[in-house]
């Protein structure tokens, strides 16, 4: 027997698809970077030389760490500034750093066919750090979210969200007077340092060396599945 969409259950059934499909939107919009930068005057790049360093001792000489400090060595590169490998030789040292979190529930409240939608619901990352002890606490917001809808899964259905981050420093040599510091933050559905880690570079050279002390919110694609 065919259902005509007008009946109840049609209702219901065209209802239930278009939640489904707002969520699958919500997954596939980009998400912001929220980045914060804090400077003093940056020497003009003539005679300039820089290394990239890891911040974190544990990332030093690893594969992963050498891929990403590649890319921020070719954004400090454009801003006309001359790499070099050997940290004697450089008279600045960019200290880099990136994580990612291990997730938190989306939770969305749909109660009858109202719509309604819940507040951001959970413990959320406030007084922690977002990705370990070396973080030392940087960031902190009610991350814990999802989406909760009465048609699926029994009246539960949840994804996870992720958030990552990265943290630039930049030092001169010759006495380790710090001279830029930020950092880059989203929050999104995947985990992948591989997707994450080149886009939050990018938010973070975007009008750099930006405004001292402004946070601006930059997007950022979505993964490509």
């Amino acid at each position: 027997m065919t259902e005509h969409p007008g009946t109840h259950l049609g209702r219901l059934r065209v209802a239930a698809v278009a939640v489904l499909l707002m969520a699958l939107a919500a997954c596939a919009t980009p998400f912001n970077a929220n980045v914060s930068r804090f400077r003093t005057q940056l020497p003009a790049p003539e005679g300039q030389t820089f290394v990239v360093v890891a911040d974190d001792p544990k990332l030093a000489g690893g594969l992963e760490f050498a891929t990403y400090a590649a890319l921020v060595r070719d954004q400090v590169a454009k801003q006309g500034y001359t790499p070099v490998d050997d940290p004697a030789k450089a008279t600045l040292i960019v200290r880099f750093d990136y994580g990612v979190d291990t997730g938190r529930e989306r939770v969305r409240s749909t109660p009858g066919m109202g719509g309604f939608w819940s507040p951001w619901y959970g413990p959320g990352f406030y007084g922690r750090g977002f990705y370990g002890p070396r973080w030392g606490g940087w960031g902190g917001g009610p991350w814990a979210m999802g989406w909760y809808d009465p048609f699926f899964d029994s009246g539960i259905d949840s994804y996870t969200v992720f958030t990552s981050g990265i943290s630039l420093k930049i030092d001169r040599a010759v006495d380790n007077q710090r001279l830029f510091e930020g950092k880059a933050e989203a929050v999104s559905t995947s985990n992948r340092l591989q997707y994450l880690v080149p886009n939050l570079i990018q938010a973070m050279f975007t009008n750099f060396p930006g405004n001292s002390g402004e946070t601006v919110r930059i997007s950022i694609a979505p993964e490509k599945k």
